[in-house]
């Protein structure tokens, strides 16, 4: 088939393509060098000699040893990073230096902590970083400059949790005394000479500092023991000998105490001044003396109130006169019995009167009884009764103590028991009033037991202890008399803790 025969069209789509340039020539992407390998060794491996030649077996064996041992260097190893080692010195460092190194370690330890990061941005201190001891002082200052009216509950918490710190104060007042008084301390401020005279309250020198001169005698130091109890502990080592009349001069620093909590010390008629003369200008936290009389006599009066209570639930005492039951509540006295103690023994005068706050008592009489020793032999012996128990709000001893009469029981504590009690030293320093009202009311204790009552209550539980012997010999006969001994071979029955949901599904064997 010629060209010539082709139609027009084909002819000049196959001019067209002829006439198409061809595509330019790309270039090949580089290749990338490992960065684990050593091309270096690479190309002194692949040029070792008698590996291409196989003329002699040995010289290819050869290369083959080489190559084999060559062939791990071309791997590059990571390097690793060893701990640096501190270098040790001989001498030892100063306190000051060991404490600024532990900072900066525990800064390079907080690196990744994002609170210290937030404490740079914010300037302050975070929720997640403990508080520094100055720190924690200069907000305690802060707070004593504040009436105490003002201060939150808060504040009120952290001035209790300083006062806690200070051996003074621990050593003398209880916890919730010292808490109380946290509610209403103050803070005075100084300047540099000022007399401080602490005689209307308990100070605590807080900044700066000053000198203790105290007006004392050798002979009332020694005699005295309140004296030497207004003196910081950190000063009663001071002694002035017998005869010298001189003062007494010591340095007062940070934390040091001085003064009074005895508001009666003031209306003696030889007032003692222990004053202070403040060398610089200083900040003193104030304990009022009076404030602390205040809480002694509320508490007096608090307990009071539930002595007078207690008194009142009693049944000898519930048409008692207050004024009659006021001068009870101030001889009373509270003591606590163990469980299982004594209290009086029958055929002994009791030596106090006691109403019972919480716990219960045991009252026992005494009788006679046999105890079989042989077949046809018996010995008399004494035994004890539980006839009764007094309990809580109930009183006993009374007759006892004023009549001087021996008590005709025995009671002994059945729990840990808490009395209010009334020593018979105090009782007989009652007025006949009161005296002859509390014989009037009183009733001897469990005095309407009879020994036919005691019999009678002694043979019951006999018999029913005879009873029970009884039933538990007969019983066990009969099963050994069937052959069955508890707690041998298959009657040996070991207690298991079934759990409840489980108990409905097994069947007993």
């Amino acid at each position: 088939m010629s060209l010539s025969s082709l139609p027009a069209a084909i002819l000049s789509h196959m001019i067209a393509i002829n006439n198409v340039p061809p595509p330019p020539l790309r270039s090949l992407p580089r290749l990338k060098m490992s960065k684990y390998i050593d091309y270096g060794q690479l190309n002194a491996l692949c040029h070792i000699r008698g590996l291409q030649s196989s003329r002699s077996s040995y010289s290819i064996l050869t290369a083959h040893n080489v190559f084999i041992k060559q062939y791990p260097k071309i791997f590059l190893q990571k390097t690793h990073r060893l701990p640096g080692l501190f270098k040790q010195e001989g001498k030892r460092k100063p306190t000051e230096d060991t404490v600024e190194e532990q900072q900066h370690d525990d800064q390079r330890d907080d690196s990744h902590n994002i609170a210290i990061h937030v404490k740079k941005a914010r300037g302050g201190l975070t929720l997640y970083e403990p508080k520094r001891f100055e720190e924690e002082f200069v907000e305690f200052l802060d707070i004593l400059k504040k009436l105490p009216i003002y201060r939150t509950l808060h504040e009120h918490k952290i001035v209790w949790k300083m006062l806690k710190t200070i051996p003074d104060l621990t050593c003398q007042l209880p916890d919730e005394h010292l808490k109380t008084l946290s509610k209403s301390v103050i803070s005075e401020t100084w300047v540099k000479g000022s007399t401080v005279v602490g005689n209307d309250g308990f100070y605590i020198i807080l900044k700066g500092s000053a000198r203790l001169q105290t007006k004392a005698y050798g002979n009332l130091i020694e005699e005295d023991e309140s004296t030497a109890s207004l003196i910081p502990q950190s000063f009663q080592g001071f002694v002035v000998s017998e005869g010298i009349k001189n003062f007494l001069l010591a340095e007062l620093g940070q934390w040091s105490t001085f003064g009074t909590l005895e508001v009666a010390a003031q209306t003696e008629s030889e007032t003692k001044e222990y004053s202070v003369i403040t060398e610089e200008d200083c900040e003193i936290l104030k304990i009022s003396a009076k404030n602390y009389a205040r809480l002694k006599s509320e508490k007096i009066k608090l307990e009071n109130k539930q002595k007078v209570k207690l008194i009142r639930k009693c049944p000898y005492y519930e048409e008692w006169p207050t004024l009659s039951i006021y001068e009870l509540v101030a001889l009373i006295k509270w003591k606590k019995f163990p469980p299982g103690h004594m209290i009086v023994e029958s055929g002994k005068i009791i030596s106090f009167v006691a109403y019972i706050n919480s716990g219960y008592c045991n009252i026992y009489r005494n009788i006679v009884g046999l105890t079989k020793l042989e077949p046809k032999k018996a010995k008399k012996i004494k035994k004890l009764v539980c006839m009764g128990k007094l309990k809580e709000k109930e009183s006993f001893g009374e007759i006892s103590v004023l009549l001087q009469v021996p008590f005709t029981c025995t009671i002994i504590t059945g729990k840990e028991v808490e009395m209010a009690i009334i020593e018979d030293k105090d009782l007989f320093e009652l007025d006949p009033v009161t005296k002859q009202l509390m014989l009037h009311t009183a009733k001897p204790t469990f005095g309407h037991l009879t020994d036919e009552d005691v019999k009678s209550e002694y043979l019951q539980r006999e018999q029913k202890k005879d009873w029970k012997n009884f039933k538990d010999k007969t019983m066990k006969n009969s099963l050994y008399y069937n052959g069955i001994i508890p707690g041998f071979g298959k009657w040996n029955h070991y207690r298991i803790s079934i759990p409840r949901n489980l108990k409905d599904t097994l069947v007993s064997y």
